[in-house]
């Protein structure tokens, strides 16, 4: 089946055209004809496979066709996301979709100044997009009109419905219509998450559910490579000479270990850029730019960026270090393997993870590729990075020197 087929508006077939987008992915083709029906969906599909497109199209086609008809007041739609990257990247995606239409959408989260926010929602908008803190903040101001709303969709819904965000919802349930659509959307969910979920739609609530057995697209192919925790410098830093064309994301546990990492690959003359919830908006928003636009081609980043971020062309995710949460393996790989590319994870796995590595096998239900590091290779890469490192070390001290004296001979 091909969209131009589908029951929607011309406009918006025009937009998905031009967009590259000929044919629904499975979770496209199962989500949309119940969320223009206006039934409550609670969807999991592996990362990378359209998810925001499959609530989006049929949300700005429903919209579209209300104020084609009649004369419309106030935002119809929100989109309660985790991440202010998140945020921006699904506003941009609904910016896309709905370009030739009636239809207006705008993002808004922490991190910058609310005027040019509040400016934007008092012209009007249809569809916003929000993380909680910023959103329930505008409200509150009486910068965002909730009255008009029919439609509330929680992205990363298993994350959004952890306790750090489930006051947030049943919150903005209650100041909803009584009767309005609500749309979980997400990767990964467990039995209490779905429970919980189950609890805030409607009882004859669409479950849609794609490749249950395998959480990540069978796009992204794993391994696994047994290096010790204060060695996985080292081999990240061959890893990424061998690859020198090549688009990375390495994911490390905390910020602190990202600005080590960092700092571990600028001794070796290797340049990057740290992606972690300590950076102020602005440095956060110019590192993803950056990597987009590949000025810089290694990204290390915590969990903060590893939810629902599509960016282009990354050929491989690194796990640095092992998550805390079997879940949270399967947002990180999914930054690669999406769509129709192919991807691949590889993890480093020191002795202290062995346990954390089992149990990131078992949820996936499958065996991850083992990378075999013989002595004689490990001694070396070891050896070989340490020694590469020195050499740049001294340079840099060089060129420090040599920059003093000519301070010095100016000031003479």
């Amino acid at each position: 089946m091909k969209f131009e087929t589908y029951h929607i508006s011309s406009d918006i077939k025009r937009n998905l055209s031009e967009l590259g987008f000929k044919r629904p992915t499975d979770i496209q083709f199962k989500a949309i004809p119940s969320i223009l029906k206006g039934e409550d969906v609670l969807a999991v599909a592996q990362t990378g496979t359209g998810k925001t497109a499959a609530f989006a199209i049929p949300i700005i086609d429903r919209i579209h066709r209300m104020k084609t008809s009649k004369k419309s007041f106030g935002i119809k739609c929100i989109v309660m996301v985790p991440t202010r990257e998140l945020a921006a990247q699904i506003g941009g995606v609904l910016n896309d979709l709905s370009r030739h239409t009636k239809v207006t959408t705008f993002a808004v989260f922490g991190g910058v100044e609310q005027d040019r926010q509040i400016k934007k929602l008092a012209d009007g908008i249809d569809m916003l997009v929000a993380t909680p803190g910023r959103m329930f903040d505008l409200i509150s101001q009486g910068a965002i009109n909730i009255k008009y709303i029919d439609t509330l969709v929680l992205d990363e819904a298993d994350r959004m419905l952890d306790p750090g965000f489930i006051k947030d919802i049943m919150a903005i349930k209650k100041m909803l219509i009584q009767k309005h659509q609500t749309l979980f959307f997400s990767a990964t969910i467990n039995k209490e998450i779905k429970k919980l979920a189950f609890s805030q739609v409607k009882t004859s609530a669409i479950r849609i559910q794609i490749s249950p057995e395998d959480p990540v697209s069978k796009n992204v192919t794993h391994f696994i490579m047994f290096v010790e925790m204060d060695d996985k410098r080292f081999f990240l830093r061959r890893f990424i000479t061998d690859h020198p064309e090549a688009k990375i994301i390495v994911f490390v546990r905390t910020r602190v270990r990202a600005e080590r990492v960092a700092k571990a690959l600028e001794r070796g003359g290797i340049v990057s850029v740290t992606l972690h919830g300590e950076k102020d908006q602005k440095e956060r928003t110019s590192a993803m730019d950056g990597f987009k636009e590949g000025t810089t081609r290694i990204l290390i980043a915590t969990d903060v960026s590893a939810r629902g971020i599509d960016i282009p062309d990354v050929n491989y995710v690194i796990n640095y270090d092992l998550p805390d949460k079997d879940e949270n393996y399967v947002h990180r790989v999914g930054r690669t393997g999406r769509g129709v590319k192919k991807g691949i994870a590889v993890s480093f796995c020191s002795t202290e993870e062995k346990e954390r590595f089992e149990a990131i096998q078992a949820f996936l239900n499958k065996k991850i590729g083992v990378i075999p590091v013989s002595k004689k290779e490990y001694d070396y890469t070891v050896s070989l990075s340490n020694e590469e490192a020195s050499i740049k070390e001294m340079i840099m001290e060089q060129e420090e020197w040599e920059k003093n004296r000519k301070k010095k001979s100016k000031k003479k």
